[in-house]
């Protein structure tokens, strides 16, 4: 059955790219809603000429997600990914879509609106060729995974806690790696509080808080592990008025990335726990972790030992590894649902000029998510 999907994904690819190239060319970024909201229209028809029942998620912040469901059965795999990007409108006019020695360019290709084709494809060569049964096939296509997935995350969670296994479609490691870890990210913001005086007539009076904020920074470092995946970022610092002034308020704000649950929490508590080190200094801590930790669980390892199984049929030896970058996977994984991440295009530059998919590997990727779909669906003892 893999090589027959093999065949079929690679029969349809020209039908994969001409939507790649549609929804590159309808720009989307996250912050302009009517924008992204006209990607996801043109989105729901495709889905919907698909045959999927297509529902729009109304977010007032936000473009309106799309859940798209194929078939009615009880059990359900959910495909999750986004179609928001980091570009303006107008970016196109400096990246330009083109096709140039074997790769696909424009902005937002990677990251990842081939990934929701590469899933579109997937999805109706199974449909196609191995109707799923009793499972229904769920997509969940967001519109703010690039700034943090606050209006989505409640849904993503939802319909993850109705599904066996969660595939998502962001853009692979090098070479084609999938993604079975990726680090929980979290920022805080520590504000010191001083007494304001004049440097050089009353400095006995003043308490500096760039000094409070100085220990707070060597404190933090302290705890810093990079070896582990424990990662402190000290990336803005401000504070002060004037150099001859005793400065009353200075803040830091910090990146924190964590590789497990555990690690999470200890650096959450370690920040709440922050104590003043300057007498007459006081502290404030804001902020936390958006996205937890996605761990390489049980489940995670057995959904991987599926797709290596099927890459292996069409020849691949597929590997797996982990990131420091966040997405949406981060939230199904920590609710306990099996994820594999980074099943989408093979490619380079997310977020940059050269931002680009290998044209090449699309059709074996697309047969690739076909054959776990086919077996998570058909396998109810798979887990």
């Amino acid at each position: 059955m893999t090589r027959r999907l093999l065949e079929y994904c690679r029969t349809h690819t020209p039908w994969m790219l001409e939507l790649i190239e549609t929804l590159v060319a309808i720009e989307s970024p996250t912050d302009d809603k009517a924008a992204v909201d006209r990607c996801g229209l043109v989105l729901a028809e495709r889905l919907g000429a698909m045959g999927a029942e297509v529902t729009r998620v109304a977010a007032a912040t936000a473009g309106d997600h799309l859940v798209a469901r194929f078939g009615p059965g009880p059990r359900q795999v959910l495909i999750l990914g986004h179609f928001d990007t980091v570009w303006p409108v107008g970016q196109l006019a400096r990246m330009p879509l083109r096709r140039e020695d074997g790769r696909l360019h424009g902005p937002g290709v990677l990251d990842m609106k081939a990934g929701i084709a590469l899933g579109m494809l997937a999805t109706k060569a199974v449909l196609e060729l191995a109707p799923p049964g009793d499972a229904r096939i769920t997509m969940l296509w967001t519109t703010d995974e690039e700034e943090g997935s606050e209006t989505s995350r409640a849904l993503i969670e939802a319909e993850a806690a109705r599904s066996e296994a969660v595939l998502v479609l962001e853009p692979a490691l090098a070479g084609g790696a999938l993604k079975t870890s990726r680090k929980g990210i979290g920022q805080y913001e520590i504000v010191a509080r001083g007494v304001a005086a004049h440097a050089g007539v009353d400095p006995r009076r003043g308490v500096n808080a760039i000094r409070e904020i100085a220990l707070q920074v060597l404190a933090l470092d302290a705890i810093r592990d990079i070896d582990r995946g424990r990662l402190v970022n000290v990336g803005l610092v401000s504070g002060g008025s004037r150099p001859n002034v005793v400065p009353d308020v200075a803040r830091a704000t910090v990146d924190v990335r964590a590789s497990t649950l555990a690690d999470a929490d200890y650096l959450d508590r370690t920040f709440r726990g922050l104590k003043a080190q300057v007498p007459g200094a006081t502290l404030e801590v804001s902020g936390g972790f958006n996205r937890p930790p996605m761990e390489r669980s049980e489940g995670v390892a057995r959904l991987f030992g599926i797709a290596r199984d099927v890459a292996a049929e069409m020849g691949v030896d597929l590997a797996e590894g982990g990131t420091g970058g966040g997405s949406d996977g981060n939230f199904t994984a920590a609710l306990g649902i099996p994820t594999l991440d980074g099943l989408g295009a093979i490619g380079d530059g997310a977020h940059a000029l050269r931002e680009h998919v290998e044209l090449e590997p699309l059709p074996v990727r697309a047969a690739l998510i076909a054959g776990v779909l086919r077996r998570v669906t058909a396998d109810r003892a798979w887990r």
